[in-house]
Parts: C-alpha cells; structure tokens; sequence
C-alpha cells in the first residue's frame, strides 16, 4: 500500500477523468491504514512533521478528501482510503466577497487551495463556538463531510452584512445570500 502522497496523487491522476471533482461517492474502498499526514488549524498539510510543499498535491488531496459518519478523515482513491488527522476543519475560507443587496444578494468566499464557494444550497453557513470557549466557528460546507471556516478577517467581512430578521417569533442576527438566511446570533 502507499503512503507516499506524490504515488496517491499519481494514483488519482491516472484514474480520474476530472481531476477537479473526483466522484469520492462512488468510491468505496476498504481502510488502507493511518497516513501519516495533518492538517493543521491554519490549514498546513504536514506529511510526517513536514509541511507538503508542492501546492498541486495538497489542491488535489482537498478534492479527495471525505468526512464520513464516524467523523474521521479520509483521502479515497478508487482502490485505497488513508485515514488523517485534522485539528479543526481542513479548509478555510477568505476573500469574503458580497454583490447585491439585502435577501437577494450574494456571499462569494475563496478558500486555502483556490476553490470558489458561493453561500447557499450547495455550501451551507453554520455558525457554532469552539467547545470550552465561546469564540465564534463560522464554517461553511464544501462537499463530502468536508467544511471550511472562515478566517478572522473574513468572518468580521461577513458581520459587516449583517441584518436583524425574525426567526420563530424572536429576533435573531444573520445574512442572506441566495434568498436563504443564516442565523449567526441572537437579536436584540
């Protein structure tokens, strides 16, 4: 079996037609094993204790990489599943970017590996807090299980936009885009 990123990545390279959006659900493989690779809560891929340098794999990895229901991590190729560590979300999100106004307008992000995410349907915004603290964890889901948070910057971007709506007769705080309203905190 391979542990080696550059062989996964020349795996999936061989097999998968469009390599920007594998078919991870139709890719069912037995648990290769543990790799030993992390991503780190600044979004560093690190591959035993080195930070992958080349910008291509980890942009490819990102496109493998499913979250399953036992909450784990994993890079899937057609034949292989490799288990990995996560310290918070393997994504994050910047350049928070807002055109229209009110519930029609828009919220574009642009995540670590390049990717352009519109808020909406397909890619959902969910504010929580870190457990033991009470620091706000805007994530927002990419595919697969896998979410990226938004970075400071673009978090305090995202709560320029706020507006107060009414949510099941009480006030809450949140943004619109695509028509849909997500809730970031409670009104006033």
């Amino acid at each position: 079996m391979h542990t080696n990123p550059e062989t996964l990545a020349h795996q999936v390279g061989e097999t998968v037609k469009n390599p920007g959006n594998p078919p991870l659900d139709q890719w069912r493989p037995e648990l290769s094993g543990d790799m030993d690779l992390r991503i780190s809560r600044n979004g560093q891929w690190i591959f035993r204790g080195e930070p992958l340098a080349r910008e291509a794999i980890v942009r490819l990895f990102s496109t493998i990489l499913r979250r399953e229901e036992d909450g784990e991590y994993y890079l899937v190729t057609p034949v292989e599943k490799w288990r990995i560590q996560v310290e918070d979300t393997p994504l994050l999100a910047h350049s928070l970017q807002v055109t229209g106004e009110g519930d029609c307008q828009v919220i574009s992000l642009t995540t670590n590996v390049g990717e352009s995410l519109e808020i909406g349907q397909q890619h959902p915004l969910a504010v929580g807090t870190y457990p033991c603290s009470e620091e706000p964890r805007p994530v927002v889901a990419v595919r697969h299980g896998v979410e990226a948070r938004l970075v400071t910057a673009a978090y305090y971007d995202l709560v320029a936009h706020v507006v107060e709506q009414n949510e099941d007769g009480h006030p809450a705080l949140g943004v619109f885009s695509h028509g849909i309203f997500y809730k970031i905190g409670q009104g006033g």
